[in-house]
């Protein structure tokens, strides 16, 4: 048994402490098993969680929900500092650099330059081919693929928007909806994954992109 205080109401320091106490020998056998991969599907599950919340805008779930994200983040950094590579501290101090970078118009600096500029100029990104592989292979497809597309077409690459014959008569969200639907119906059919299906077009999506320009990674803006 852990003796940890009891107290009316806790703090950021104090949720580090108990999730580092229960991946410790003497916490929880379950936290201690977990890995970055053993529980990166419940990372996803309480965003959408959190999500859920704000979508209804429930208060008391808006707490619940965004606490548990950010025990996420928590447990995470936790585990890399047992590893000695990381800790929570440098988790907020590379965002709080990121946050004062990116926004020149407020703490100072060239403020000629826009988030995406900043942001740019931050990762090394000068070509859109770059900026297209910097999109994350970890979205859902769809969701991937319309970052892919709004952020080529906003660096100047060619998109084809035209959609194939069959599909002239789409009009309405509820059209595409059901086009979707059918398109994985379709796949379900014949046993192929729509999501890794989709993801196969946004590499060749990329791939486009960067074969049209000169040097063959994407004109330079």
């Amino acid at each position: 048994m852990v003796d940890f205080m009891s107290k009316p109401r806790y703090d950021m320091t104090d949720l580090a402490e108990i999730t580092h106490i229960l991946r410790s020998p003497g916490g929880c056998p379950w936290d201690q098993a977990q890995t970055h991969q053993s529980i990166r599907r419940n990372f996803l599950e309480e965003a959408y969680e959190a999500c859920e919340a704000l979508d209804n805008d429930d208060l008391e779930l808006m707490k619940e929900e965004l606490g548990d994200v950010l025990l996420q983040v928590v447990f995470h950094a936790d585990i890399e500092k047992d590893r000695g590579r990381f800790d929570f501290d440098d988790v907020c101090d590379r965002v709080c650099k990121k946050l004062i970078f990116r926004h020149p118009h407020v703490f100072g600096g060239d403020t000629t330059k826009s988030w995406e500029d900043c942001k740019a100029l931050e990762k090394g990104q000068t070509t859109v081919g770059e900026k297209l592989d910097a999109v994350a292979r970890s979205l859902p497809a769809l969701w991937r693929a319309e970052k892919l597309v709004n952020k080529a077409q906003k660096n100047g690459a060619a998109v084809n928007e035209a959609l194939p014959e069959a599909v002239e008569g789409l009009r309405t969200a509820e059209d595409l909806g059901k086009l979707l639907f059918a398109c994985a119906q379709w796949a379900a059919q014949r046993e192929i994954d729509p999501e890794a299906a989709l993801h196969g077009a946004c590499e060749a999506f990329i791939a486009s992109v960067k074969a049209a320009a000169p040097d063959g990674s994407a004109s330079r803006e």
